[in-house]
């Protein structure tokens, strides 16, 4: 399909542009067949198939082998709103660990499956009410200012595919490596092997700099983990969001 039909927002599927659809009953239905295979009973699993749905210029994209027990539905979101907007998210019953996910346009999609096809993932939606952390299912992402391509700003975002080099930006001034390690070791990902921060002016209120990690794998964990977490310090009243990207450098 081009786009998804969602009539409900329940614990199998969500409307990311409508928040308030009321939760009707209906019947059952047909089951859609699996068609991407069973689930992996171990690890992150294989690497993740990511297809565009059939039709050429569809903006839904159908995610599989997805571990239910290693994440949250803002950790997908932390790594697909680097390729474009994510509108609606519907999981299947009938295939565990497969989602369909529609974001804002087909080259959305496009960018995604280019740059994600064959990665292995720890951005795990699960098809249970209550994930393993005790957060929900579902959230409503349709007005977070943490959607990168809805502004005049987004023609300088930078597509790149998964890297072991992370771009950080949007952290505190003070922001030191320790704390950042810190951070890792908190959040259980894995930690970074380099560290290197962007010369600044004196006067900038924000620190940027490059994360190197031991492998790609390892970096695409602590995106999909540690993107947009706030980030508070006894100066400022207001907390900084901390900003993850994959970087143009292959090293540092």
């Amino acid at each position: 399909p081009n786009r998804l039909n969602v009539v409900r927002n329940d614990n199998s599927s969500w409307d990311y542009t409508k928040p308030f659809l009321l939760h009707r009953d209906r019947g059952k239905g047909r089951q859609r067949q699996a068609i991407l295979g069973e689930h992996p009973s171990n690890g992150y699993g294989p690497h993740c198939p990511l297809l565009p749905l059939p039709a050429n210029s569809s903006s839904v994209a159908m995610v599989s082998g997805l571990n239910p027990t290693k994440s949250n539905c803002s950790h997908i979101f932390n790594l697909f709103c680097l390729y474009g907007n994510v509108e609606k998210v519907k999981f299947m019953k009938s295939v565990p660990g497969t989602a369909l996910v529609e974001m804002g346009d087909e080259y959305a999609v496009d960018r995604a499956v280019t740059h994600l096809n064959g990665i292995k993932q720890a951005v795990i939606p699960s098809q249970v009410f209550e994930l393993a952390d005790g957060s929900s299912s579902y959230q409503d992402f349709s007005l977070t200012r943490n959607n990168r391509f809805n502004s005049t700003h987004s023609s300088r975002n930078i597509i790149q595919p998964p890297a072991a080099v992370l771009h950080f930006y949007n952290a505190p001034p003070t922001l030191s490596q320790h704390q950042l390690l810190k951070l890792c070791s908190e959040h259980d990902v894995p930690t970074f092997t380099k560290f290197k921060v962007f010369d600044a002016k004196t006067s900038s209120k924000t620190l940027s700099g490059l994360l190197e990690f031991s492998s790609k794998t390892e970096a695409v964990e602590a995106l999909t983990v540690l993107n947009h977490h706030q980030i508070r310090i006894p100066s400022s009243s207001s907390p900084f969001t901390l900003k993850l990207c994959f970087s143009t450098s292959s090293h540092l």
